[in-house]
């Protein structure tokens, strides 16, 4: 494997990372896919198809049911992918750790389970404006259920949260606090100790989306204090269908189960039933198996790697964007926090008077791949005056080389609808399929 003979404090090669993703093979009208929609999903490298395939050929077969060989290894492979993830995120205890579909349906299970438990008629629930709608709608939807309260943290003009809105809304002594490690619109690195440690002194809890987070760096969930975290497998490299919540053993204790069926049960009568211990009293049904494996294996590619690592490689990165972009696209309008420091590897533009849709789609004519669209952010960019934006980002396979291939391709779209000062980059964008 490509990153095995690598230093831990080598600059990360991201040219001979992309070896290990067998879709930098397939060949764009002559050129290599510049992917730059990791923020939506992100690529497998070979490690981790050979993982779902090598339980789908060699032994598939049912979790914590089967005594035969296979069963005994398919359940093996399961439960180690679930250490694998509370060490990835430094979890005390792997039971803390539930499976699930994605970040999504861990938010849900918090506000099923935790929160019709807990919040009350007039109770106050603290979100942000930079909130994707999986930490939106959940609360929305419990808070008319309840009659409780939403408030939000307001944004700079940096989309950074004000910190002096957040204490004043900490007054309110809300239930719980819940808010995005990493802004997937904007990029925005949250200060989550800091926000955490007011939470608590105010007596709420706090859930934390790191959907965007856990992909970009080190997560140390002991060290943020929070109560609740949650993150999707396919951001991490890992297949769809899989994802993480992870939440302190008490609280998991105390909450009743999200689904009900089988796996999740202890005994079963015609009128009573108790339930299995955590994390199985929230995996209801047979899991999504090869997708739990193959996340494990994205997690130890990434563990090899070294999360430190690639932190410094997409600041890097997003350093170079922000220096490159503005240069070679007039009129380029860059969204979000203006220092590298304090965002992930996520860069937001609009073009003047050129729709994202329409960017996205010449850009995709040059083999270069961005999200345009609201972002599953629609609050936040009516917060920010835009009906949809661009967005680039990046991964442990993106390169300068491809931030060139986007000034190009942006420079070829000014071009084409003609804008004043517009012309075509002299950049030459890579061409070579595996480069």
């Amino acid at each position: 494997m490509t990153t095995a003979s690598t230093s831990v404090d080598a600059p990360l090669d991201p040219i001979a990372i992309r070896a290990d993703f067998p879709i930098f093979q397939r060949d764009f009208n002559g050129r290599r896919m510049a992917y730059l929609d990791s923020a939506s999903t992100s690529l497998k490298p070979r490690r981790v198809i050979e993982a779902v395939t090598g339980y789908d050929s060699r032994y598939t077969a049912n979790v914590h049911r089967g005594i035969y060989t296979t069963g005994e290894e398919a359940t093996a492979a399961y439960e180690a992918a679930r250490v694998k993830a509370a060490r990835f995120i430094n979890a005390r205890d792997s039971h803390e750790i539930v499976f699930l579909r994605n970040a999504t349906e861990g938010i849900n299970l918090v506000a099923y389970s935790w929160g019709r438990r807990n919040i009350r008629a007039a109770d106050t629930i603290v979100l942000t404006e930079l909130e994707h709608h999986a930490n939106l709608v959940p609360w929305q939807l419990l808070s008319q259920e309840k009659d409780a309260d939403l408030e939000f943290v307001a944004i700079d003009e940096q989309g950074r949260l004000n910190q002096e809105s957040f204490r004043v809304l900490l007054r309110t002594r809300p239930k719980l606090v819940a808010f995005t490690h990493v802004s997937n619109g904007l990029g925005t690195i949250n200060p989550v100790r800091e926000m955490v440690a007011m939470a608590h002194e105010a007596g709420a809890l706090v859930l934390v989306d790191g959907a965007q987070a856990v992909p970009h760096g080190p997560v140390d969930v002991q060290e943020l204090g929070c109560d609740f975290y949650v993150f999707s497998g396919h951001k991490v490299l890992g297949p769809t269908g899989s994802g993480v919540l992870w939440a302190r053993r008490e609280l998991l204790d105390a909450m009743p189960p999200f689904m009900g069926g089988g796996e999740m049960i202890r005994e079963v009568h015609l009128r009573r039933t108790t339930f299995n211990d955590v994390p199985w009293k929230f995996e209801a049904g047979t899991p999504a198996i090869s997708a739990a494996i193959g996340l494990g294996a994205a997690l130890d590619y990434l563990s090899d790697i070294g999360m430190e690592r690639l932190r410094a490689h997409e600041r890097a990165l997003t350093e170079y964007a922000l220096e490159v972009l503005p240069r070679e696209v007039p009129d380029i309008r860059i969204l979000g926090p203006r220092s590298a420091e304090e965002r992930a590897g996520i860069i937001t533009f609009n073009l003047p008077d050129i729709h994202p849709h329409d960017v996205a789609t010449l850009l995709d004519r040059d083999a270069v791949a961005i999200r345009a669209g609201h972002h599953c952010t629609q609050p936040l960019h009516e917060r920010l005056g835009e009906t949809a934006t661009a967005r680039a980002s990046f991964n442990v396979y993106s390169g300068r080389d491809d931030i060139d291939r986007l000034a190009a391709g942006l420079g070829k779209v000014q071009a084409i609808f003609q804008r004043p000062g517009a012309t075509e980059t002299t950049r030459e964008p890579a061409a070579a399929v595996t480069g």
